[in-house]
């Protein structure tokens, strides 16, 4: 497939307007392969050539003007245009598509469950094209209108209201062309209203026998969709669900003067979804893991609600407003990440948001900005110069570093301004498209700051300041000194606003009490804080976490946090706190075993989730199993398992639920021995033990099979249990987990040479596959893993290529020579872009887990 490059879209929006796509899809085609067809109505401003994108498994026809093009011009993804007149055109393309089982283009499911099946679109970056032919770049907005022929059972959703039309009796003729041939059976016609001017990677669909909940809100309709064999669980959070949309929908009409602009919010859940959510106007696609079958944490409900809130602030930020071309994509996303955040706070019972945005997001783009592949929050359009090269941006800058950066600009020109500009952004590009000097632009008319210098040095920049406190004691030297000076140094390239906690111990029982209000100091700067009283037991720079850097401590700082951060007063500053021993330890500056250590002091005394969550995640992922050397694991996550304990212990009275279901997987997770664990799966009406449902029946079955201690067998009558799709996913990440030479031989053959492989059954088998505990028996894997995922990706394309190097990269093969295969497979020009950048990070963590070992 030819990429489209910036240049040959700029060319192109400058010859055409498009105007109207009338898109016909037939789903009744077969299990493989659908009937799509296109009337494209636009303009040529003048005289010239261009060219329409498709992917079709066959090309059956194309008409400009009335007049045939030849079949045999498509030229891979291409098909020319040639000769085309100044003024109106009309074309009309018929095909025949394929369904896709990787998340890309209209994929297609089959509940194992109850038989049902499902399709659904996903157009984004560039599949659209796998749909029905299109002018596929973001700066062609049309018009669309979908007529959908589907089974007779079905519903069928799209951006626009949905009405069923007619019917087709089992009369209907196959089109003689294979698969079709017979006779098609009864079907439902659908039509969807006409949408506003959106972007083509913006059109959806999605077809099956939804079960569905509807209801009417600020006087439109609403509905919320998934697969019927979830209906119980989604009628059990519908209210939740609903109840979260309906209030961000609310407050973001208060803050925006532009009123939503599509007729109809629906949500549907679906399965196999590849990215978190879509914001397709008015049919807002999530992936349906969403849809809780098991016991969640009220973090995990928060993650939800944000993930609705951030979906919802894209109907402004990218589908009213679109990006002009894909070097701006934080346009979209680092808006939408922010804005999820702050109106979930504003909005909603969950107030605390930006915790757990500190715990687990914010990290995400520290990381991210300390490698190789790094780029700016908004990069040159000469950075982004095709869409394979754009597809690489939706990473922790993009969102995270992007969010952090936009905290700080609130912080530093105020909400009032800010809203102000971003509501004059609305009103010039609604309905069109724009760009970060547009954006800039916007927000300077309503502000004496200097927006554009604050751009430059925050949005066109690459990699993380460090923040570092520098206190001089008064320098009478007194025995009790009378106050301390206080100064910030910074390494690294932007301005910081930030606030500092001052701490103090109360010497009656130890606990620490926040000295004053926040410091708040502009870095760098000449000016130097006096302050009066004793030197603070506790300072922390950034304590409200309003810029995005890294923050160290001074001595007396540092010996405090490790006796007493649970102790510190606000959940946000302990985050702060977290995060810095976090990066200390990357960094070298922290042994890994302190900062165990330091978890297994503190988190039986934490009571925010999100900071357990985070602090376990890292200690097990990453300390346990990669920045300690192997004779040390077992100790590691034995102190994990005393964490996991104590946090029993403490919630046997079920007065924190979330607390103990948290205990319970920490438990599960790091369990070396099967004893304990076992005798849960077996009976859980074991004293003490947790009570079982599906996730955790399959959490404790995949940890006993890497551990040795179930078998094939177990396997299989789990999944008689639970014959559903996690459970199918359940039981390819155990099969893949079992310690034996037979098990991962089948197991690397379905994940590189089974192409009928779904995205989620490869992401779950890749899972199982590579062990901490397993290292010797897939040892030789190792090196092969780099010839054939890139023979993989060349064959499957960039989903199932981006899931090989996120979840089948030998990442517990802590070791040069892993390194070093990984560097000489770089050398191979004919990697796909996507899985390059996967392992160009893959293997900077890897030189980082050596860095950290050798320290």
């Amino acid at each position: 497939m030819s990429a489209l490059t910036r240049n040959e879209a700029q060319l192109r929006a400058r010859l055409l307007d498009v105007h109207h796509y009338a898109v016909t899809l037939d789903l009744t085609v077969g299990d493989e392969t659908f009937d799509s067809s296109v009337h494209i109505r636009f303009t040529a401003r003048t005289a010239g050539d261009t060219f329409v994108e498709l992917k079709p498994e066959t090309l059956k026809s194309a008409l400009l003007d009335g007049e045939p093009l030849p079949v045999t011009a498509l030229q891979d993804n291409r098909l020319p245009l040639t000769g085309l007149t100044e003024g109106p055109h009309e074309l009309r393309i018929d095909t025949r598509m394929r369904y896709s089982r990787t998340g890309e283009g209209l994929h297609r499911f089959t509940d194992p469950a109850d038989g049902e099946t499902y399709v659904y679109s996903q157009m984004f970056m560039d599949d659209v094209q796998r749909v029905f032919p299109a002018f596929d770049q973001p700066d062609l907005k049309a018009v669309f209108e979908f007529t959908v022929t589907a089974p007779a059972h079905w519903t069928v959703l799209a951006n626009g209201i949905t009405t069923r039309t007619g019917e087709r009796d089992h009369t209907g003729e196959g089109d003689h062309t294979g698969e079709g041939d017979t006779q098609r059976p009864a079907a439902g016609i659908w039509q969807s209203a006409p949408t506003p001017l959106i972007s083509t990677y913006l059109a959806a669909v999605a077809a099956g026998p939804w079960h569905s909940v509807r209801t009417q809100h600020a006087g439109l309709p609403f509905g919320i969709h998934c697969r019927r064999s979830l209906a119980p669980h989604l009628d059990t959070d519908a209210e939740e669900i609903l109840s979260i949309t309906t209030a961000c929908f609310d407050r973001y009409q208060e803050k925006f003067t532009e009123p939503y602009p599509f007729d109809s919010y629906d949500q549907a859940f679906v399965p196999e979804f590849n990215a978190g959510a879509m914001e397709n106007p008015g049919l807002v696609t999530f992936r349906d893991e969403f849809i809780y079958r098991s016991a969640v944490t009220d973090t995990e409900r928060q993650s939800r609600a944000m993930v609705i809130a951030h979906e919802m602030a894209h109907m402004w930020f990218g589908d009213l407003v679109t990006l002009a071309w894909f070097d701006d994509i934080w346009l979209n996303e680092s808006f939408a990440e922010y804005m999820g955040y702050q109106t979930l706070t504003e909005a909603t019972r969950f107030t605390d948001t930006w915790t757990e945005f500190g715990v687990t997001r914010k990290p995400w783009g520290y990381d991210a900005d300390q490698r190789p592949s790094t780029h700016p929050v908004a990069p040159t359009p000469d950075d982004v110069p095709d869409t394979a090269s754009a597809l690489l941006n939706f990473d922790g800058i993009s969102y995270a570093k992007g969010a952090s950066a936009l905290r700080q600009l609130v912080a530093w020109l105020g909400e009032k301004d800010f809203l102000a500009g971003i509501n004059t952004h609305f009103s010039r590009h609604k309905f069109a498209n724009a760009s970060l000097a547009d954006f800039v632009d916007s927000l300077a008319a309503h502000t004496e700051r200097d927006v554009h210098a604050w751009a430059d040095i925050w949005l066109r920049t690459t990699g993380i300041d460090t923040l570092t406190p520098q206190i001089e004691e008064d320098p009478q030297g007194t025995a009790a000194p009378t106050g301390w000076t206080l100064t910030v140094d910074r390494h690294g390239t932007r301005p910081h606003h930030v606030a500092v906690g001052v701490y103090d111990r109360d010497p009656a029982d130890g606990r620490l009490l926040e000295r004053t209000e926040l410091l708040h100091l502009d870095v760098p700067s000449d000016e130097v804080l006096s302050v009066s009283g004793p030197r603070p037991a506790l300072l922390v720079v950034n304590d409200d976490d309003l810029t995005y850097a890294k923050v160290r401590l001074d001595e007396t700082s540092v010996e405090t946090v490790l006796r007493s951060l649970s102790g510190i007063p606000g959940p946000l500053t302990r985050a702060v706190v977290w995060n810095s021993l976090r990066d200390m330890v990357r960094d070298g500056e922290l042994d890994p075993q302190d900062y165990l250590t330091t978890a297994e002091a503190h988190l039986p005394q934490e009571h925010d989730l999100a900071i357990v969550q985070g602090v376990l995640t890292f200690a097990r992922t990453q300390i346990a199993v990669r920045y300690l050397p192997p004779e040390q694991r077992t100790a590691a996550l034995n102190t994990l398992t005393a964490i996991g304990r104590d946090l029993l212990r403490r919630t046997e009275d079920g007065s924190d639920p979330g607390l103990r279901l948290t205990a319970v997987r920490a438990l599960v997770d790091s369990a070396t021995q099967p004893d304990t664990i076992a005798a849960w799966l077996a009976d859980d009406s074991v004293p003490g033990g947790p009570e079982l449902d599906p996730e955790l029946r399959w959490r404790i079955l995949a940890r006993l099979c890497v551990l040795g201690a179930a078998d094939g067998s177990a396997i299989d009558t789990a999944l008689a249990a639970d014959p559903s799709a996690t459970g199918e996913e359940g039981a390819a990440r155990c099969r893949a987990a079992l310690p034996t030479p037979e098990a991962k031989a089948a197991a690397w053959d379905r994940l590189f040479h089974d192409d009928t492989l779904s995205n989620y059954l490869f992401s779950a088998t890749a899972q199982g596959f590579w062990q901490p505990e397993q290292t010797d028996l897939v040892r030789d894997y190792v090196p092969r893993f780099y010839p054939e995922a890139v023979a993989l990706g060349t064959r499957r394309g960039p989903a199932i290529a981006e899931a090989a190097g996120r979840w089948a990269f030998p990442v517990y093969a802590i070791d040069e020579a892993n390194l070093t295969s990984g560097r000489t497979c770089l050398a191979n020009e004919d990697i796909l872009p996507l899985l390059r950048r996967k392992l160009i990070d893959q293997l900077d963590d890897l030189s980082r887990a050596l860095r950290v070992r050798g320290a």
